[in-house]
């Protein structure tokens, strides 16, 4: 597939001031205002463009240019607010910004679609929620204890999507080490990609769909190797049958989930106390927990389509296509293994953030399979993601490894101790 005609650049080195980021709302108060105004115009000039382009077959010229203009401006204001880009953005959309989108000119669009777009757009509505939070609401910091709100807008924080709470958490981050952490950086990356893609949809500059692929909105992603990590066949084939009576077929898995969740209780506080004891988890125990871990995600990935195949019940190794890679057992900090409930408080809010992308991600999901009998490649790694995610965040608490867990899209890599000896970015999920 070509790329996308709207595309993120990212020229970030993740270096932030903590005077401008502590001072970020207040900062941003003449960006609020002027926002608003623009967005009253946008909005007159989308029905323009909307009724040009129908009639036309292509956007005409200048209504791209302003539009693109607009677009651009709102991206880099919500790098700037979520933290995403440290300099303060102009004021007209031009290029050269940290966080930029590079947006094609105009090209011939299917008149049915221009007429069908506002319903055309729902689905990736309910994803650009999960992502960025309900389209029509206000610009917003999250470090603005007042809440000051502007008419219009590009997002909603207050549906805590998940380019808020990687801003709430890296706002924290960067106080205390003042550098915005890679992960939680380039989640943000991720979640504007999507949002530009859906804006520049619903506002006619193009009539390609958002891409929800988050190994496809960034270039340069790093190649980790995690002690806790997941790898995906390439089949993106669905049984439409298995497909409809996917909830009713995963039900004894779940059944037979939450009795070994129960048992896991149990095994993890006994884990913790050798653990602690001895400075790293017992073989019997890692064996049984990662076991059970392995299982969970089988679960869940046939649940939520992210494989086909009906999972077997034991959490096998190499047993299912979606498989999660656990390091054996090594050396774990005491400290950090008597602390880990509160280590893991941040990486526990950001999963809140996933578990959503997950959620509208396998619904929409479940209607592309049911029409086309395959799972879009987009929604299959932002699902893929998220449960990397939640692996590695039930891996840290049930000390399988000591590793943070990592906020961001990455690539796989080869592991090796000097790597996965310790968190890369502390109890920061980045």
């Amino acid at each position: 597939m070509s790329e996308h005609p709207i595309r993120l650049v990212l020229d970030d080195d993740t270096n932030r001031s903590r005077l401008t980021v502590f001072f970020r709302a207040l900062l941003a108060i003449p960006h609020y205002i002027w926002a608003s105004l623009w967005t009253i115009v946008a909005i007159l000039a989308a029905v323009a463009s909307w009724f040009s382009t129908l009639a036309l077959g292509r956007t005409p010229a200048p209504l791209h240019r302003f539009l693109a203009s607009y677009l651009k401006y709102a991206t880099q204001l919500y790098a700037y607010l979520y933290l995403a880009a440290n300099p303060y953005p102009a004021f007209d959309g031009q290029d050269g910004y940290p966080v930029d989108l590079v947006i094609a000119p105009p090209q011939r669009q299917s008149r049915w679609k221009v007429g069908l777009r506002a319903i055309l757009a729902m689905p990736a509505a309910l994803l650009a929620g999960a992502l960025i939070g309900f389209p029509g609401a206000s610009f917003t910091s999250p470090s603005s204890s007042s809440g000051r709100r502007s008419g219009g807008g590009f997002s909603s924080p207050g549906t805590l999507g998940l380019l808020f709470l990687t801003a709430l958490l890296g706002w924290f981050a960067i106080l205390a080490r003042g550098r915005m952490p890679r992960g939680l950086r380039d989640a943000a990356a991720y979640c504007l990609s999507y949002g530009a893609q859906f804006w520049g949809y619903v506002l006619l500059l193009t009539d390609r769909y958002p891409n929800a692929d988050p190994l496809a909105a960034l270039e340069g992603l790093p190649v980790r190797a995690d002690p806790i990590r997941v790898e995906l066949d390439e089949d993106l084939r669905r049984s439409r049958l298995t497909v409809l009576f996917r909830v009713l077929l995963a039900f004894p898995h779940l059944i037979w989930l939450e009795l070994w969740t129960v048992l896991i209780f149990l095994v993890a506080i006994l884990n913790w106390l050798a653990t602690l004891l001895l400075g790293r988890s017992p073989a019997a125990l890692h064996r049984f927990m990662s076991a059970f871990l392995r299982y969970d995600i089988h679960v869940y990935g046939f649940l939520y389509l992210i494989a086909n195949p009906f999972p077997g019940f034991t959490g096998r190794a190499g047993s299912y296509p979606l498989e999660v890679l656990i390091e054996d057992r090594r050396a774990q900090s005491r400290w950090k293994v008597a602390l880990r409930l509160i280590l893991a408080i941040p990486a526990l809010i950001l999963s809140i953030g996933y578990s959503s992308v997950l959620t509208l991600a396998a619904v929409l999901g479940w209607f592309a399979s049911l029409a086309t009998g395959r799972m879009p490649r987009g929604l299959r790694n932002a699902e893929a993601l998220a449960l990397r995610y939640h692996a590695q965040t039930a891996g840290y608490l049930m000390l399988l490894s000591d590793s943070y867990p990592y906020g961001g899209p990455c690539l796989n890599g080869e592991p090796n101790a000097e790597e996965t000896a310790g968190g890369a970015d502390g109890p920061v999920p980045g």
